[in-house]
């Protein structure tokens, strides 16, 4: 599998100085096409650092990031817009949909900024919404959902023009157990259909899901692993 993620020697520094923080100390990673992966750390680890990284939300202060062959490192604010909407679908723990729309236009909603047709973007939207088991429920609005439902078509809307890469910051945090392995479910799917999945989490019941678990502490890689490998040496 070829890298789609190429970072080296990444720092993200706030106040420079005598008080400065750095938030990522010297971060290297390599994240290959179709992989799962899950990135752990507890509040103030570096972690959403990263992810802002990863999602181009942020520039590093020094260090390089290669995102499926560009230089991104230090883009300006609306070239890595434009990166966002090519590359990255991103799923949040909040939802972020817009109260007044059904859940078929909350989905086709950034389909419309791209640029895309209106029967292109019909299709892309009910497409997305089959896939994750809300076709029935497309002229619903959120608040006739539930929360499981609501990130679902979060997801939806996520995957419908197939970004290669899903970011999914803490999907799971505001569902309950139930949901919680749906939305699992669902993103093992996209997996398996040959998406690459980053999920951020706190959890390490929700890391173990991924493929392969990156700890972050005090703005370093703490560890790198296969969960199949940990599995592994239990065993032994």
């Amino acid at each position: 599998m070829e890298a789609l993620i190429e970072i080296q020697d990444m720092c993200k520094i706030y106040n420079p100085g005598e008080n400065e923080v750095r938030a990522l100390d010297h971060v290297s990673l390599t994240i290959k096409k179709g992989e799962f992966v899950a990135i752990i750390g507890q509040s103030g680890s570096g972690k959403s650092t990263l992810m802002n990284m990863l999602g181009c939300l942020d520039i590093p202060t020094s260090g390089t990031y290669i995102l499926n062959g560009q230089d991104v490192s230090q883009m300006e604010d609306n070239e890595l817009s434009d990166i966002r909407n090519k590359e990255i679908g991103f799923i949040f723990q909040g939802f972020n949909l817009i109260p007044n729309l059904t859940a078929f236009e909350n989905v086709e909603l950034p389909l419309i900024y791209r640029g895309v047709s209106k029967h292109k973007r019909k299709e892309l939207s009910e497409e997305a919404l089959e896939k994750v088991g809300l076709i029935n429920r497309m002229t619903h609005k959120p608040s006739e959902m539930s929360g499981g439902q609501q990130q679902r078509v979060a997801i939806a809307r996520a995957i419908a023009q197939a970004p290669p890469i899903i970011l999914a910051d803490e999907p799971t945090g505001n569902l309950d157990s139930v949901s919680t392995v749906e939305i699992i479910g669902i993103l093992k799917g996209l997996h398996q259909a040959g998406s690459t999945i980053i999920l951020i989490t706190h959890s390490n019941e929700i890391a173990e899901e991924a493929k392969r678990v990156i700890k972050v502490k005090d703005g370093k890689v703490e560890a790198d692993y296969l969960n199949e490998e940990r599995d592994h040496e239990k065993r032994a």
